[in-house]
């Protein structure tokens, strides 16, 4: 397992809990130490492999014009959530393989050391040129789950107040065909009132997800999220943008069709850096 230093603590989001996310009173930072210290399980998403934004609780980043007002979807609960799946992968094959759990092939994807250094964003570097903070990496391995993540800040000034949070995550399963799972997510985010896009020519079954959040008690606050899931035989990979913005008081409001089209290019050119064959 490979695993860098955390990102460190931000202050705290005012916004509590979104809808269908699990709130929790520690940091990233506290829970990936956690994580770390417990063997590195695998992280990532709530209720299914490699998938979904997850509010961190206190002390979370991802703002656009809202400098302390910061919000991360992402870190801490995700990390969290994904020790649960892979219990149930590894213990109870039979609850998440239906049928007969041939497993799918993963193809030519590899697994690396450190996904924050193999892959570069780009595109999201051009519109965020300055890192905050230090990005915080894993990889795990196991005979039938191979996992990579990476998530950093970034910011469009380097002294700027403001900034957002990039989260990447690909699994490897090697063990089952994660279809079903995936295409349960899909399900699960438009429940929890994401718009759901397809995305063609992406894999075998690709979609972008998008939120925009006012259910804070300052409804003049928005907090966005976007997020692209891409499935290829037993490869499933995850991508997302956080921010915010509050009305008026913002001078640039996020783009959301430039969003979109930096996770989808810089998803493309991080499957293929990692063998993938798109």
């Amino acid at each position: 397992m490979s695993m860098s230093t955390p990102p460190p603590n931000v202050p705290s989001s005012p916004y509590g809990t979104a809808p269908g996310h699990q709130s929790s009173h520690q940091t990233g930072q506290q829970i990936g130490q956690q994580i770390g210290s417990q063997g590195g399980q695998p992280g990532g998403r709530p209720a299914s492999p490699g998938y979904g934004p997850t509010q961190a609780g206190a002390g979370t980043p991802g703002t656009v014009g809202g400098g302390k007002r910061g919000l991360l979807w992402g870190v801490g609960g995700a990390v969290l959530a994904s020790v649960v799946w892979t219990a149930a992968l590894l213990t109870v094959p039979d609850l998440v393989s239906p049928g007969t759990g041939r497993p799918a092939s993963v193809g030519s994807y590899r697994v690396v050391d450190n996904l924050c250094e193999t892959v570069k964003p780009a595109k999201f570097s051009q519109l965020y040129p300055a890192q905050s903070g230090t990005p915080y990496h894993y990889t795990t391995r196991h005979a039938a789950l191979d996992d990579m993540y990476c998530s950093q800040y970034r910011k469009k000034l380097s002294n700027d107040s403001d900034y957002v949070s990039l989260y990447l995550d690909v699994q490897l399963h090697r063990k089952i065909d994660p279809k079903t799972e995936f295409e349960a997510q899909r399900s699960g985010l438009q429940q929890r009132k994401y718009e759901i896009s397809e995305v063609p020519n992406l894999g075998e079954d690709a979609y972008v997800g998008y939120l925009d959040d006012t259910s804070g008690s300052d409804k003049t606050w928005h907090y966005l999220t976007q997020v692209l899931y891409v499935r290829q035989g037993g490869m499933t990979y995850y991508a997302s943008w956080s921010g915010s913005y509050q009305e008026g008081k913002t001078a640039t409001v996020p783009d959301r069709d430039e969003i979109r089209q930096a996770l989808l290019i810089d998803s493309r050119d991080a499957l293929k850096v990692l063998g993938g064959r798109i």
